[in-house]
């Protein structure tokens, strides 16, 4: 076969470019705005990469507590159980003034207790999804709610934070962990550019 004779299926492609169709279709992910006010553009790309985590850990049960390698702890549902603490300390903990609302799945005695407590029992799952799909829920009625991204409250670690601090620290925070999230997946089943 010469090379004029090669379809687009065969061509080599970026690793980036590469969309595996076999996998469980997800949320729609990339939805936002790309032009207008500042808050739904934020908040636009805070629902995209929690899209992201949901497509990464489509379709898998007791996977999702495989580790990503020794001595790591990491795996998906860690992050999700982490992602959940994250997002109940921004929105419900600093911004909220919810001081009695603590992390779930660490302590100060199990600072990676969301890591390392998580589990593949299916309890322990829908537990974890549970626990991150409330925090979503509420952090997002927080965003709806609040008068403007100029609202703002005290953090132990960074001092004064507004909700558009913590919005960006949240799209951040999560681009990480999806980064993290791609290849631990692409571990598991090799699932690899969705």
């Amino acid at each position: 076969m010469t090379v004029e004779e090669r379809d687009d299926t065969m061509s080599p492609r970026r690793r980036a470019d590469v969309l595996d169709e076999t996998a469980a279709p997800g949320p729609g992910r990339f939805t936002g705005p790309a032009t207008g006010d500042e808050l739904p553009m934020l908040a636009g790309f805070l629902a995209d990469q929690r899209a992201t985590l949901v497509l990464k850990c489509a379709g898998l049960e007791e996977e999702l507590a495989l580790r990503s390698a020794e001595p790591s702890n990491l795996s998906l549902l860690g992050l999700v159980r982490h992602l959940a603490d994250v997002e109940r300390h921004w929105f419900r903990e600093v911004l909220g003034g919810e001081r009695d609302a603590g992390p779930l799945f660490s302590s100060p005695d199990s600072p990676d207790g969301d890591f390392d407590g998580a589990s593949a029992d299916p309890a322990a799952v829908a537990e974890a999804w549970s626990a991150w799909r409330e925090a979503v829920d509420h952090s997002d009625r927080f965003t709806r709610e609040a008068p403007n991204l100029d609202v703002s409250a005290h953090d132990a670690w960074r001092g004064t934070v507004s909700l558009r601090w913590v919005l960006v620290h949240m799209i951040e925070e999560y681009a990480r962990h999806n980064g993290h999230a791609d290849l631990l997946r692409e571990r598991i089943d090799g699932t690899r550019g969705v």
